[in-house]
C-alpha cells in the first residue's frame, strides 16, 4: 500500500490502491470494505456516554466516529480485553479493507492452540485475536482471556529508529506507517520491534503492519477493525479521550472486585506511551506482552561494552594461543635437537671399539 510521506492538516486524502473509494456525497458516505457496507453494530443516535453530547451515535456504549475530518492530534486504539468475545470480526475487517491475502491461499491448518489459528501478527495478519485459557486440570474455576492484538504505534518506535530508507514515518495523527514503495525489505525493523508486530509480506517482499487505517483516517472514517467490533472492545479516538475512558473503566472494574485490572501502555512508562493501549486483568506476560520493552538505542551502550569486552577477551585468548603455539614449536625443536645429539653419541660409541 502506497501512502503519502507526511500528510498535512487539510490536505486532500491520498488514494490507496487497496481501499475502496468513499463517495463524497452525504448519502454515499458509508464506509465500505471491498464493496460491502460496514454497518456499525447497534449504532443509534441516542444519548451517548458521559462526556458525549446527546445524539452522538454509540456502539455498545462507546461513541462511533461518523465521516468527517479529524484534527491533527494523537489518535489511537483503546482495547478493553474484558469485553472481547473472540469473534475475530476485527481480523476479517482488517484483511478485507487492506486487501491482505488469506493464509496459504485459504488452506491454513489448525494450530491446536485453543481457537487461535492466526497464531501471530505478521505481514499478512495485522490483527490477531489471542485466546488464553486459564483452567486447572479438572477445568474448574477457570476463565478465558481474549485480546485483539495489533501494532502499538509507539511514541518512541524502535522500527522507525532503525529504518535505513525512511520508509517508516510518523503521521499527523502520531501513528506509525510503513511506506511499502520505499521499503527495501532489509528486515531491520522486524528485529527492532519489541512486540513482534512487523514481518515481510510474501506478495511484495516488503515489511508490513497495521497502519491504523491511515487512508480511512484521512477521510474522517473510523478504522475498519474498530468499526466492525460488536462489543466496543476496540475503541478509536483521540488518545486524551480514550485514556479518560479507560481510567473510568478500570475504576469500575476495581469497584466491582476485579483488583487485577490495569492499563498497559496508557502512560509514558512504556516506550513513551503506546497509541494502542490495553486494559488487562492479568500480568502483561500472560497476554504475550513484554513487561519492560526496550528501544534498540537503549541497548547501544550495554551492547558496545559487551562487544568491546568480547573483543578484548578474544584478543587475549588469541595472544595466549599464539604464545602456546610458539612455545610448543620451541619445545619440539629442543626435543629434535636432543634426539639428534643422542643419536650422534650412540653412533660415535659404536664406532670407537672398531677403531
Amino acid at each position: 500500500m502506497t501512502l503519502q510521506a507526511q500528510a498535512t492538516p487539510g490536505a486532500s486524502p491520498a488514494a490507496s490502491p487497496v481501499s475502496s473509494p468513499v463517495a463524497s456525497s452525504p448519502e454515499a458516505a458509508t464506509p465500505v470494505i471491498v464493496g460491502t457496507p460496514i454497518a456499525s453494530p447497534i449504532a443509534s443516535p441516542v444519548a451517548g456516554p458521559a462526556g458525549a453530547p446527546a445524539g452522538t451515535p454509540t456502539a455498545a456504549g462507546a461513541p462511533v466516529q461518523t465521516p468527517g475530518s479529524f484534527a491533527s492530534e494523537p489518535m489511537g486504539f483503546y482495547t478493553d480485553t474484558t469485553v472481547c468475545i473472540g469473534c475475530k470480526a476485527c481480523e476479517v475487517a482488517c484483511k478485507e479493507w487492506n486487501g491482505l491475502p488469506s493464509t496459504k491461499g485459504g488452506e491454513n491448518t489448525l494450530s491446536g492452540d485453543s481457537y487461535d489459528n492466526t497464531r501471530r501478527l505478521d505481514g499478512e495478519h495485522w490483527r490477531h485475536v489471542k485466546f488464553i485459557e486459564q483452567f486447572g486440570e479438572n477445568r474448574d474455576g477457570g476463565r478465558w482471556l481474549m485480546m485483539s492484538d495489533v501494532c502499538k504505534h509507539c511514541v518512541h518506535a524502535g522500527c522507525l529508529e532503525v529504518c535505513p530508507t525512511n520508509a517508516i514515518i510518523r503521521t499527523e495523527f502520531d501513528t506509525v506507517v510503513i511506506q511499502s514503495d520505499v521499503c527495501n525489505g532489509c528486515r531491520d525493523c522486524i528485529a527492532a520491534c519489541p512486540f513482534g508486530v512487523i514481518d515481510i509480506n510474501p506478495l511484495n517482499n516488503t515489511a508490513m503492519k497495521c497502519t491504523l487505517c491511515y487512508d480511512r483516517m484521512q477521510s474522517g472514517l473510523t478504522p475498519a477493525c474498530a468499526q466492525a467490533c460488536p462489543t466496543a472492545s476496540i475503541q478509536f479516538g483521540p488518545l486524551s479521550e480514550l485514556r479518560a475512558r479507560a481510567d473510568a473503566r478500570v475504576q469500575q472494574l476495581t469497584d466491582g472486585g476485579e483488583d487485577r485490572a490495569r492499563l498497559y501502555g496508557a502512560d509514558d512508562s512504556i516506550l513513551g506511551g503506546l497509541n494502542s493501549f490495553y486494559l488487562l486483568v492479568d500480568e502483561p506476560e500472560v497476554y504475550g506482552l513484554p513487561a519492560n520493552p526496550k528501544l534498540p538505542s537503549q541497548n547501544a551502550v550495554p551492547s558496545a561494552v559487551l562487544s568491546t569486552a568480547g573483543a578484548a577477551a578474544m584478543g587475549v585468548l588469541g595472544m595466549v594461543g599464539l604464545r602456546k603455539r610458539r612455545m610448543d614449536g620451541f619445545a619440539a625443536e629442543a626435543r629434535a635437537d636432543a634426539e639428534a645429539r643422542a643419536t650422534a653419541t650412540d653412533d660415535a660409541g659404536e664406532e670407537a671399539p672398531r677403531a
